[in-house]
């Protein structure tokens, strides 16, 4: 099994080696892309800080996202995307990660079957994706959710599409 330091090792050399740095938005990750990212040593030199926005309220307060946005449909590539935004434009850094989802073992009260996340990546360049896993399996899609979120900043900010 791969341990969180395999999962952001490559992904943390490259921020260092480029000076850049990340901010982390998460919710059905419950955290795992922050531990991913903060376990490989050095990671001072990148990470500026993240929080699991897992509730409307996180939305409002960790976040200060304006009433239309907390009360959005989350769990779609949109809200992402502006959450990548806001958590970056928070925090001070040149790139923002973000991901929203459905970790099971039921779907979320927007019809996303367990096992649907959205990722995005805000910063010079801008993407996202969609994970289906078809997995009910709530700890399991954690873990995927965690490694499809830094696999997607790994090869945005390296410039790979």
């Amino acid at each position: 099994m791969a341990t969180l330091q395999d999962m952001a090792r490559e992904t943390g050399a490259l921020l260092k080696d480029r000076g850049a740095s990340i901010a982390v938005a998460e919710s059905s990750s419950g955290g795992l892309v922050s531990a991913a990212l903060l376990s490989v040593p050095g990671a001072s030199a990148y990470y500026k800080g993240g929080g699991v926005i897992y509730t409307r309220d996180a939305r409002s307060g960790l976040l200060n996202l304006p009433p239309e946005v907390v009360t959005m449909r989350g769990a779609n590539e949109e809200y992402a995307l502006i959450v990548a935004r806001a958590i970056r434009d928070r925090l001070g850094a040149e790139w923002g990660l973000a991901e929203t989802g459905a970790s099971g073992p039921d779907g979320n009260r927007y019809g996303d079957a367990a096992g649907h996340c959205c990722f995005a990546v805000a910063g010079p360049v801008e993407r996202s994706a969609t994970l289906e896993t078809g997995s009910a399996d709530r700890e399991a899609n954690m873990w995927a959710f965690a490694k499809a979120a830094i696999a997607l900043l790994r090869e945005t900010v390296s410039g790979e599409s």
